[in-house]
């Protein structure tokens, strides 16, 4: 991405530069000094400060639960506006490394790709690590879209239009079940990825330059998989989607990554091993921003341009 002979931190558009500037005045404790309830509840509170206030408004936003295959009753919220017909859906997994993140951290963003996409969203609270590790987030990922898939008409939804999108760790979960969807005939519209990790190794050159001082440190994303996955997994096509052996016949993808994050290469390198394998592929870099900008839209404006770019590409998935 960037040569040796620039500093990454020019890279940084004005809003970015200054929200780390904030956060690194403000001296909060890093994620990996906390306890995982520690990080989740400082995120629940401290992520929404960064968003769009007041919450967009949405016609219809309900709260439910649907069955994983255990039996546990997983949190969910559909958002929808109001219509005659039955709504196409996105379910939408968060991000936040599968150790934090909730409904509360992407109320917003969940808002925003309903009102621009068009359709239905169902934000689903899989459980997290370290208390439940690798691979109960993918099942519970999956198990929530064949809930969808064959019970959604129960809720108004159009489940013949189905997408599956998400954030991070939540980018890495969808990239993953639209594997599985092909694998299983399950037809999917889009799969909606933003700054996706892709890789088990973390090894990429994004990986080195922005290693520390870009929001997403390394400590952290160490912190997070440790918490999650056993090293000799990490290799693991389910934990990193650019290891599966066929990338073919996969659902249409749109890809939104951040120029100054860790996970920049690996999304590129997937959007490459996608359109190698015949699959059609939109991608967008956002230039200047970091890892996480799209829940911060109150800090970084050009998360309204990339929930509109999402957006767009839900409303022509589901038309076309």
């Amino acid at each position: 991405m960037s040569s040796h002979h620039i500093n990454p931190r020019s890279l940084l558009n004005a809003a970015s530069r200054s929200l780390i500037e904030r956060v690194q005045r403000a001296g909060r404790p890093p994620m990996a000094a906390m306890t995982p309830a520690q990080a989740r509840g400082f995120y629940d509170i401290g992520g929404p400060m960064l968003d769009l206030q007041p919450a967009p408004h949405v016609d219809h936003v309900h709260d439910f639960t649907i069955p994983a295959r255990d039996g546990h009753a997983m949190p969910a919220r559909l958002y929808a506006p109001q219509s005659d017909q039955p709504l196409p859906v996105l379910l939408y997994i968060h991000g936040g490394g599968f150790t934090v993140g909730s409904l509360t951290t992407h109320d917003v963003l969940c808002r925003q790709l309903s009102r621009h996409g068009h359709c239905a969203v169902v934000s689903l609270d899989y459980r997290l690590a370290p208390e439940h590790r690798f691979p109960t987030a993918l099942h519970d990922s999956w198990d929530a879209l064949n809930w969808l898939y064959q019970n959604g008409q129960t809720l108004g939804l159009d489940t013949h239009r189905l997408a599956v999108g998400g954030d991070s760790a939540g980018g890495t979960l969808s990239a993953v079940c639209a594997l599985m969807a092909r694998d299983a005939g399950l037809r999917l519209a889009l799969q909606l990825l933003f700054y996706p990790g892709c890789g088990g190794r973390q090894d990429t050159a994004s990986h080195q330059t922005f290693a520390e001082g870009f929001m997403l440190d390394k400590a952290t994303i160490d912190w997070f998989f440790d918490g999650y996955i056993d090293p000799d997994d990490r290799d693991d096509w389910r934990f990193a989607p650019g290891n599966a052996p066929d990338h073919s016949g996969l659902a249409p993808t749109w890809i939104g990554l951040a120029e100054c994050d860790p996970l920049v290469d690996e999304g590129v390198r997937y959007a490459d091993t996608l359109r190698m394998a015949g699959v059609a592929v939109d991608l967008e870099i956002y230039k200047g921003v970091v890892h996480g900008f799209i829940t911060m839209g109150r800090a970084i404006p050009d998360a309204l341009q990339a929930h509109a770019d999402a957006g767009r590409a839900l409303k022509h998935a589901f038309e076309s």
